[in-house]
Protein backbone atom coordinates (compact mmCIF):
# COMPACT_ATOMS: atom_id res chain seq x y z
CA UNK A 1 0.00 0.00 0.00
CA UNK A 2 1.41 3.39 -1.10
CA UNK A 3 1.76 5.36 2.18
CA UNK A 4 -0.81 9.02 1.61
CA UNK A 5 1.83 12.07 1.09
CA UNK A 6 1.58 14.86 3.82
CA UNK A 7 2.67 18.29 4.66
CA UNK A 8 3.14 18.97 8.62
CA UNK A 9 5.01 21.49 10.73
CA UNK A 10 8.29 20.44 12.23
CA UNK A 11 10.81 20.73 14.69
CA UNK A 12 13.08 21.68 11.84
CA UNK A 13 11.35 25.32 12.11
CA UNK A 14 10.06 24.29 8.52
CA UNK A 15 7.76 22.05 6.97
CA UNK A 16 7.82 18.00 6.20
CA UNK A 17 6.71 16.18 3.58
CA UNK A 18 7.02 12.61 3.45
CA UNK A 19 7.89 13.06 -0.15
CA UNK A 20 11.15 15.08 0.48
CA UNK A 21 12.04 11.62 1.78
CA UNK A 22 11.97 9.32 -1.18
CA UNK A 23 15.16 7.46 -2.03
CA UNK A 24 15.44 6.77 2.32
CA UNK A 25 13.57 4.43 4.89
CA UNK A 26 10.73 6.34 6.61
CA UNK A 27 9.54 5.48 10.54
CA UNK A 28 6.75 6.94 11.13
CA UNK A 29 5.31 6.40 14.48
CA UNK A 30 2.25 8.06 16.16
CA UNK A 31 2.49 8.88 19.72
CA UNK A 32 -0.27 10.82 22.03
CA UNK A 33 1.06 13.53 23.65
CA UNK A 34 4.72 14.87 24.50
CA UNK A 35 6.30 14.27 27.52
CA UNK A 36 4.12 11.47 29.34
CA UNK A 37 5.92 8.43 30.47
CA UNK A 38 4.85 5.95 27.47
CA UNK A 39 5.65 8.23 24.37
CA UNK A 40 8.67 10.03 26.06
CA UNK A 41 10.05 6.14 26.32
CA UNK A 42 9.25 4.98 22.46
CA UNK A 43 10.35 8.75 22.06
CA UNK A 44 13.86 8.34 24.22
CA UNK A 45 14.26 4.42 22.74
CA UNK A 46 13.77 5.75 18.68
CA UNK A 47 16.44 8.75 19.55
CA UNK A 48 19.20 6.48 21.23
CA UNK A 49 19.16 4.08 18.17
CA UNK A 50 18.55 6.78 15.60
CA UNK A 51 22.61 6.44 14.48
CA UNK A 52 21.58 2.74 13.78
CA UNK A 53 18.28 3.73 11.50
CA UNK A 54 20.88 6.22 9.85
CA UNK A 55 22.88 3.67 8.28
CA UNK A 56 20.46 1.71 7.10
CA UNK A 57 19.59 4.98 5.11
CA UNK A 58 16.12 5.50 7.42
CA UNK A 59 14.90 8.41 8.72
CA UNK A 60 12.66 8.69 11.56
CA UNK A 61 9.75 10.98 12.50
CA UNK A 62 7.26 11.18 15.75
CA UNK A 63 3.93 12.82 15.03
CA UNK A 64 1.00 13.58 17.48
CA UNK A 65 -2.19 16.60 17.79
CA UNK A 66 0.62 18.64 20.09
CA UNK A 67 1.82 21.94 18.78
CA UNK A 68 5.24 22.66 17.90
CA UNK A 69 5.61 24.66 21.14
CA UNK A 70 5.10 21.47 22.91
CA UNK A 71 6.96 19.63 20.81
CA UNK A 72 10.22 21.80 21.07
CA UNK A 73 10.17 22.02 24.71
CA UNK A 74 10.15 17.99 24.51
CA UNK A 75 12.67 17.97 22.00
CA UNK A 76 14.88 20.30 23.90
CA UNK A 77 14.25 18.16 27.40
CA UNK A 78 14.88 14.68 26.06
CA UNK A 79 17.42 16.16 23.12
CA UNK A 80 16.00 14.55 20.56
CA UNK A 81 17.94 14.32 17.79
CA UNK A 82 14.92 14.01 15.08
CA UNK A 83 11.66 16.11 14.04
CA UNK A 84 8.55 15.85 15.46
CA UNK A 85 5.61 17.22 13.08
CA UNK A 86 2.77 18.65 14.59
CA UNK A 87 -0.81 17.22 13.23
CA UNK A 88 -2.94 19.53 15.11
CA UNK A 89 -5.67 19.66 12.35
CA UNK A 90 -5.85 15.54 12.63
CA UNK A 91 -5.42 15.60 9.01
CA UNK A 92 -2.97 13.32 9.12
CA UNK A 93 -4.03 11.28 11.76
CA UNK A 94 -7.27 10.47 9.91
CA UNK A 95 -5.37 9.33 7.04
CA UNK A 96 -3.21 6.93 8.85
CA UNK A 97 -6.45 5.42 10.34
CA UNK A 98 -4.68 6.13 14.13
CA UNK A 99 -7.19 8.77 15.66
CA UNK A 100 -9.82 6.66 17.46
CA UNK A 101 -11.90 5.53 19.61
CA UNK A 102 -9.67 4.73 23.32
CA UNK A 103 -10.32 3.39 26.50
CA UNK A 104 -9.18 3.89 29.96
CA UNK A 105 -10.02 3.60 33.36
CA UNK A 106 -13.59 2.74 31.97
CA UNK A 107 -14.45 6.08 29.88
CA UNK A 108 -13.68 6.06 26.39
CA UNK A 109 -12.75 8.83 24.33
CA UNK A 110 -11.00 9.96 21.01
CA UNK A 111 -7.04 10.16 20.61
CA UNK A 112 -4.05 8.49 18.79
CA UNK A 113 -3.58 5.02 18.60
CA UNK A 114 -0.43 4.83 19.50
CA UNK A 115 0.77 2.86 15.74
CA UNK A 116 3.82 2.80 13.70
CA UNK A 117 4.97 2.78 9.70
CA UNK A 118 7.81 1.41 8.12
CA UNK A 119 7.95 2.80 4.91
CA UNK A 120 10.31 1.86 1.86
CA UNK A 121 12.50 4.05 -0.44
CA UNK A 122 9.68 4.57 -2.92
CA UNK A 123 6.82 5.83 -0.19
CA UNK A 124 5.20 1.84 -0.36
CA UNK A 125 4.22 1.33 3.18
CA UNK A 126 5.91 -2.16 4.14
CA UNK A 127 5.10 -2.85 7.86
CA UNK A 128 2.34 -1.77 10.13
CA UNK A 129 2.51 -1.92 13.99
CA UNK A 130 -0.83 -1.37 15.66
CA UNK A 131 -1.44 -0.62 19.07
CA UNK A 132 2.04 -0.63 20.12
CA UNK A 133 3.47 -1.36 23.18
CA UNK A 134 6.48 0.91 23.76
CA UNK A 135 8.70 -1.36 25.33
CA UNK A 136 11.60 -2.60 23.07
CA UNK A 137 9.59 -1.39 20.28
CA UNK A 138 11.95 0.72 18.80
CA UNK A 139 14.10 -1.77 18.50
CA UNK A 140 11.79 -4.39 16.72
CA UNK A 141 11.30 -1.78 14.10
CA UNK A 142 15.27 -1.78 13.40
CA UNK A 143 14.94 -5.27 13.51
CA UNK A 144 12.35 -5.37 10.78
CA UNK A 145 14.09 -2.82 8.82
CA UNK A 146 17.69 -5.01 9.26
CA UNK A 147 15.97 -8.06 7.96
CA UNK A 148 14.00 -6.20 5.00
CA UNK A 149 17.48 -5.12 3.84
CA UNK A 150 18.93 -8.75 3.68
Amino acid sequence: MKAFNFTLPSTSNNNYSLKDSFGKYVVLYFYPKDDTPGCTIETNDFNKLLSKFKKLECEVYGISKDNLKNHDKFRDKYKIKFNLLADEKLKVLKKYKVWGTKKFMGREFMGIIRSTFLIDKKGKIIKIWDNVKVKDHAKEVLDTLKNIQK
